[in-house]
């Protein structure tokens, strides 16, 4: 890694399916030297999308690292401060099944790419990843790709990254024309708006050279335009720049460099390129981009935790190598000979052959090895320091989202990552029970792999029960099963996943009257139960203020109503939106003990949830279909009968997009109907949105 933290960039590529994030990784790593020849996502010869179910579906289902150095171009060389970089890179998957991915690299990354198609414009995982950058508070660039596509639209995409986006696009460079080279005006390069100059790419696939030219004279008034509204924009970053643009003084580019650099790093805009990766057209500009105005690990704020041993201490670690070492675990590529361990390592030295203290869990950890990653490939090395991203190999109790720090430092402990909840189920079982260890045993390494993906037995039937985030997501572990691991499971029909809350707000009090081992036990405790639609967890648990019961009477009752609330409803199902809080107890003089009133709120729980009535709650889905208008009304008919919520519709391009909310339950199967009603011309992508209450005769089914 560079000795100089400014000149490390880490990096993601994020977008909705099929925008072309792969593409874009590819041509940066061909552009940057790290491969010889372009891979092609059809043929499944990319560098990051090496695994088999990637290569024959043809989409990125695991974020995967890369790292290769950049050389910005003579154009821009002299104009920022850090002309070469080394890139730690991560292609993220882009289909919703997988947004587990995208949320545990955005955790740790400082920057990101994100990529929207011209013709399809602002996706719903557009928007989806866009907001998971934004809760991270990560820095990016917007790159419109596929310009060279029939119906690409620059400026309407422009426009609805500005609305629906919620943020300030400001363009730095321009297409020129758009659309297939059959057409008139097709997409054959891009105007550099800060240095008004013509890039112009070459039509051989392997070529790594662009022509700079001055800008042909039709379409100097149309540069100039929108380099007068670039600059209007920026002046509100700059008193100088604007002092200049008063004066009617030339601007210099290195000033330009300076303030989108300073905007881009605290949020208050997002610079924005255009090209074609398929075509090899404005993919380097991307670089440069990416090198001039994306932060550096030193460019971040120190990271912030807590002190396990003192939860109201809060600590800050530097990115720099004489701070105590600090690193987060966010991703494990599970291994039958040592799982690996992905980390970003935020201040300090990591070195092999050292230990390492689990701040969460109290435990001191071993680090046989480090290795850098290279997409499928693994170098080894001895050390790593503050702003890399490395793996590790021999870690034995540490997890996705755990925080390793010094030994002999105070501890810290970094905020965790939180996953989404799993929203489907199948049952899946052995031909021949045999194999019942090595399903287990499988079953635990996938889990550890991907914090979404969950596996149960029914001891009742014998099954397993595996939930994730969808149906594309179990079909791949169910392939992953049967070619990678051999072993022969039949799968039974998805099962969505379904929740529980309460229809009203009770009061009742819990009794405890019996005799064990001898000792007669008595308690009364007080609680009341009711609906929360706010609490950070399912089931929220409280004390009323001005208790009054012995310290270790109240802590047991506070467990076990916990305990139960994790437990499930009347049904069985998990429940959500719960808020229980202990109101008093009545402790007998010589009968009660902490059992005693472990037995009262159990008690308590169940007289509560009989009380407060069962509200049955499904998975509701955002559905976002891109139809023909010709079949418009045979795609919302068949929305309709799924009992499905149109929100709106809109016109994108000559297609017309419909949102719509949909239960999981009514959509099993939607896809191919979907392809079927419209001849195979329409999209459409899913994600979850809610919970909300199922139908009435849903509900009469369980009980």
């Amino acid at each position: 890694m560079p000795t100089d933290l400014t000149h490390l960039r880490n990096l993601g590529v994020i977008a909705h399916i099929d925008a072309g994030k792969t593409t874009v990784t590819e041509r940066m790593l061909f552009y940057s030297g790290f491969s010889h020849r372009v891979g092609e996502v059809d043929k499944g010869t990319t560098v990051t999308d090496f695994d088999p179910e990637e290569q024959e579906r043809g989409i990125t289902i695991q974020a995967a690292c890369v790292s290769f150095d950049w050389e910005v171009n003579p154009l821009w060389k002299s104009e920022i401060a850090a002309p070469k970089i080394q890139i730690n890179l991560i292609d993220t998957p882009g289909h919703v099944d997988f947004t587990a991915e995208v949320e545990r690299s955005l955790r740790v990354l400082d920057g990101g790419v994100v990529v929207f198609s011209a013709r399809e414009g602002v996706e719903a995982q557009s928007e989806t990843v866009w907001h998971q950058a934004d809760k991270y508070r990560v820095p990016r660039l917007a790159f419109i790709n596929k310009m060279d596509r029939e119906g690409a639209d620059f400026f309407g995409t422009l426009d609805e990254i500005r609305t629906r986006l919620d943020c300030k696009p400001v363009p730095i460079n321009l297409p020129i024309g758009a659309g297939p080279p059959h057409v008139k005006e097709a997409f054959r390069g891009i105007i550099d708006l800060i240095h008004l100059k013509q890039l112009t790419f070459p039509q051989e696939r392997n070529d790594k050279e662009f022509t700079v030219a001055e800008i042909p004279a039709e379409l100097r008034d149309e540069a100039d335009l929108w380099r007068g509204q670039m600059l209007d924009q920026l002046s509100m970053f700059s008193d100088e720049l604007t002092e200049l643009m008063l004066g009617e003084e030339p601007i210099p580019p290195a000033l330009i460099h300076k303030v989108l650099r300073h905007a881009t790093l605290h949020n208050m805009l997002v610079p924005v390129l255009c090209g074609s990766a398929l075509d090899g057209i404005g993919v380097q500009p991307v670089l440069d981009a990416v090198a001039a105005y994306l932060p550096s690990p030193a460019d971040v704020p120190p990271v912030e935790g807590v002190n396990p041993k003192k939860k109201d201490a809060k600590v800050k670690r530097r990115a720099t190598p004489d701070e105590p070492f600090c690193g987060l675990v966010f991703k494990i590529q599970a291994d039958r000979h040592g799982d690996l361990h992905y980390i970003r390592v935020y201040s300090g030295v990591l070195k092999a052959n050292s230990r390492v203290l689990n701040s969460g869990k109290d435990k001191k950890e071993n680090v046989p090895q480090l290795w850098r990653i290279q997409a499928d490939e693994r170098k080894q090395v001895e050390s790593v320091s503050a702003g890399d991203i490395i793996g590790v190999i021999g870690l034995k109790q540490t997890i996705t989202g755990d925080t390793l720090c010094d030994t002999h430092a105070d501890p810290i402990l970094l905020e965790s990552i939180a996953f989404p909840e799993t929203v489907i189920s199948m049952a899946i079982e052995l031909e021949t029970s045999t194999e019942r260890k090595k399903l287990a045993d499988v079953l635990e390494m996938m889990k550890r792999q991907d914090p979404t993906f969950r596996a149960r037995e029914n001891e009742e039937t014998g099954q397993t029960l595996i939930s994730g985030m969808g149906e594309l997501h179990l079909e791949i572990k169910i392939h992953e099963l049967l070619r990678e691991y051999k072993l022969n499971v039949r799968v039974h029909k998805p099962r969505v996943s379904y929740r529980e809350t309460i229809e009203k707000a009770v009061v009742v009090t819990g009794e405890c009257h019996r005799n064990v081992g001898g000792q007669m036990l008595s308690a009364k405790l007080a609680i009341r139960m009711e609906p929360f639609q706010k609490g950070a967890k399912p089931v929220t648990v409280t004390v009323a203020p001005g208790i009054e019961l012995p310290e270790e009477y109240l802590t047991a009752a506070l467990e076990v109503l916990q305990e139960q609330g994790e437990g499930g409803g009347m049904l069985g199902f998990p429940l959500m939106h719960v808020k229980i809080t202990a109101l008093g107890g009545n402790p007998h003089e010589t009968e009660s003990s902490a059992l005693a009133f472990r037995y009262a709120a159990a008690d308590a729980f169940m007289k509560a949830l009989q009380e407060a009535g069962i509200v049955l709650l499904e998975p509701i889905m955002r559905i976002e279909v891109t139809t023909p208008e010709e079949n418009l009304g045979d795609i919302v008919g068949d929305l309709q009968q799924r009992r499905a919520v149109i929100v709106r519709t809109h016109v994108r391009g000559r297609n017309t997009v419909i949102e719509a909310h949909a239960p999981l339950a009514n959509l099993f199967g939607y896809s191919s109907a979907m392809r079927g009603l419209s001849q195979g011309r329409a999209t459409c992508s899913m994600e979850p949105h809610s919970y909300g209450p199922a139908a009435p005769e849903l509900l009469q089914s369980f009980l």
